[in-house]
C-alpha cells in the first residue's frame, strides 16, 4: 500500500485498475441534516466524479443499505434515480462496511481493481468502514473529501483530517483524474 498523504495534486489513477466507490447516496440519506455540506451537494460532486470515471472506461460501484429483519426497507432505500448507470455494479449492504458477505471484494478483482477512490455518506459511518476493510484486503484507497458528509463537522473533520490520511491520500475532486498516470 501507498504511504498515507494529503495531497494537493491527485495521485496517478490507471483506469483500468481503479474504482470509484460511493457509499449509501440514496434518497433518504441524501435528504438528512449533514455537515460540513449538504447531501445534494455531496451528490453533484458524485455525479461529476461518476461521470469522469465512465468516460475514462473505470468502475463504478454503487453501494446502498438495507435494513435487515424488516418486511419492506423504507421509503427512499434505493440508490438516487438516475445515479446508477450501465456497467456500473450495485452492492447491497447489510453491515456497517460494504465488504462482509456481499461478494464486493470478488467483483473488484474480477475486474482487475487494486485502487479504491471514496466518496459517499455519512463520511465516518459508511466509508470509514469500507475504506477499512478495503485497506485490509489490500487496496490502495484515495478519498474525495468534497464527496462525502456526516452528521457532524466534527465526525467528519476526525475522519479525514486523522483517520484517511493513516490510510491512503485525500483529495478534492478537482485533483482526480480516471486515466491520468
Amino acid at each position: 500500500m501507498n504511504a498515507p498523504r494529503t495531497v494537493e495534486s491527485g495521485p496517478a489513477l490507471d483506469a483500468a485498475r481503479t474504482a470509484l466507490v460511493l457509499v449509501d447516496l440514496m434518497d433518504r440519506i441524501v435528504a438528512l441534516p449533514l455537515e460540513p455540506r449538504k447531501g445534494t451537494e455531496v451528490l453533484a460532486v458524485a455525479e461529476e466524479l461518476a461521470s469522469r470515471f465512465r468516460a475514462a472506461g473505470a468502475l463504478v460501484v454503487l453501494v446502498r443499505v438495507e435494513r435487515t429483519g424488516v418486511a419492506e426497507q423504507p421509503p427512499g432505500s434505493g440508490l438516487v434515480a438516475g445515479l446508477l448507470r450501465d456497467g456500473d455494479v450495485e452492492i447491497v449492504k447489510r453491515t456497517i462496511g460494504a465488504f462482509q458477505g456481499t461478494g464486493l471484494d470478488e467483483r473488484l478483482r474480477e475486474h482487475g481493481v487494486t485502487t479504491l477512490v471514496f466518496g459517499g455518506i455519512a463520511t465516518n459511518l459508511g466509508v470509514e468502514p469500507t475504506a477499512r476493510a478495503a485497506g485490509d484486503l489490500g487496496y490502495d484507497l484515495v478519498f474525495v473529501e468534497d464527496a462525502m458528509a456526516a452528521f457532524t463537522a466534527a465526525e467528519h473533520e476526525a475522519s479525514v483530517r486523522l483517520d484517511f490520511p493513516r490510510l491512503g491520500t485525500v483529495v478534492t475532486a478537482a485533483r482526480v483524474r480516471p486515466g491520468a498516470e
